[in-house]
């Protein structure tokens, strides 16, 4: 009776106490073998991590499908041509004038949008000596053309511009071969002219108007 107490007793210590450490230190020892042995895993696979996708470059590595564009939706603005080619010439050219009649001469210039300026000399004749430009010259419209006249200016007789709009009043007297001034003012009506109207006077001479009323301290008119 006494040993089979002994023995059971004996076998229960063997259980008890001793066997706790054991267990504690197998779990230990087991922890540790999967961490070694993951670690070895990934010492044994060449440490086979998935690869870090790389961002496309500037070259346009990118999908078709996923490229993005700046100026998507919006129409890429063209920018304007610069031309560096001289302008074409209009075709249009100073007439032949020389030996013409001045007065004649002055008329085809205004039919083909020209300008001119008399320059008169010395003698009898009313005829052109000379152009510039010269005849053949390309111009455009608008240009003034010298025409030298051969004689001096002949008489001219000044036109009564009295009451007239002030500009239609230069436009007459250009026309009519003088040169229009304006003392005062370019608006209005006509109220004072210098020389008056049907004076003689010569191709060339100043014609001076004054349009509109008077301020203080502007030139007087002559007296009419």
């Amino acid at each position: 009776m006494t040993d089979g107490t002994t023995e059971r007793e004996t076998g229960r210590d063997d259980a008890g106490p001793d066997r706790v450490p054991l267990m504690v230190g197998g779990g230990i020892a087991a922890a540790l073998l999967a961490v070694i042995g993951a670690a070895g895993g990934w010492v044994l696979a060449g440490d086979q991590r998935p690869p870090v996708k790389a961002p496309a470059d500037a070259a346009g590595s990118r999908s078709p499908s996923v490229q993005a564009s700046p100026t998507r939706g919006r129409p890429t603005p063209t920018p304007a041509a610069t031309s560096t080619a001289p302008t074409q010439p209009t075709g249009l050219t100073v007439p032949d004038l020389v030996g013409e009649d001045f007065e004649e001469a002055r008329e085809e210039l205004r039919s083909l949008g020209l300008g001119w300026q008399l320059v008169f000399g010395s003698g009898a004749s009313s005829s052109v000596r000379s152009t510039k430009p010269a005849a053949g010259a390309p111009v455009s419209r608008g240009h003034t053309v010298v025409i030298t006249v051969a004689g001096a200016a002949p008489p001219n007789s000044v036109p009564d511009l009295l009451g007239l709009n002030c500009r239609d009043a230069g436009a007459q007297l250009v026309d009519d071969g003088f040169s229009p001034r304006y003392p005062n003012r370019r608006a209005g009506k006509v109220t004072a002219q210098d020389p008056a109207g049907d004076t003689v006077g010569k191709w060339n001479d100043i014609v001076s108007i004054w349009c509109g009323d008077l301020p203080n301290g502007d030139e007087s008119p002559p007296p009419q």
